[in-house]
């Protein structure tokens, strides 16, 4: 669940997160009262909402899957989502785990337009940081540009010194 809430933190388009803030109720077989009440919820830029059931390691069991199916129905009738989730490839969970240090504004360091104007055009990211000065001043405003989607790698590969960035186009509009 952990790995869940930092994904969804790093998610330009959820504005607000909940750990269980729901619980629902249906009848089940023989008229048994279920209970459930899904991990997350997520509050999306667009106003709706999204439901989330974090499955382990080994993927969601058979209940979780059963109940998985309620849920569901009950996020559409309110004009949510609902996802249930495993966990993230490898690379991108350690990729964003490690952004995750550099996701405090202090890390910026009032230095994103620099940053932004730098990588205008897709550059290696030590060269950017090359550019920019004092890589012991300059990386964590990178670091943090990478968290809140100011600049853009590709996530799936591991991240290093000489991925390729480039601004995003909501960092040009800015």
């Amino acid at each position: 669940m952990r790995t869940q809430v930092m994904m969804l933190d790093h998610d330009p388009t959820v504005t607000a997160l909940a750990c269980r803030p729901v619980e629902l109720l249906w009848r089940g077989r023989g008229g048994k009262t279920v209970s459930h009440a899904p991990h997350l919820m997520a509050r999306l830029a667009d106003g709706s909402g999204l439901l989330v059931d974090c499955a382990g390691p080994s993927g969601a069991g058979r209940r979780l899957v059963r109940r998985a199916v309620h849920v569901e129905a009950a996020a559409a009738a309110a004009g949510w989502h609902y996802r249930l989730a495993g966990p993230p490839p490898s690379a991108v969970e350690t990729n964003v785990r490690w952004l995750a240090g550099y996701r405090h504004p202090r890390c910026a360091q009032g230095r994103l337009p620099q940053v932004t104007a730098c990588f205008r055009q897709p550059l290696p990211l030590v060269e950017g940081v090359q550019l920019l000065g004092d890589p012991i001043a300059v990386w964590p405003a990178v670091f943090h540009a990478l968290w809140c989607g100011v600049l853009r790698v590709p996530l799936e590969r591991v991240l290093h010194e000489r991925v390729v960035a480039v601004a995003s186009r909501t960092a040009a509009q800015r």
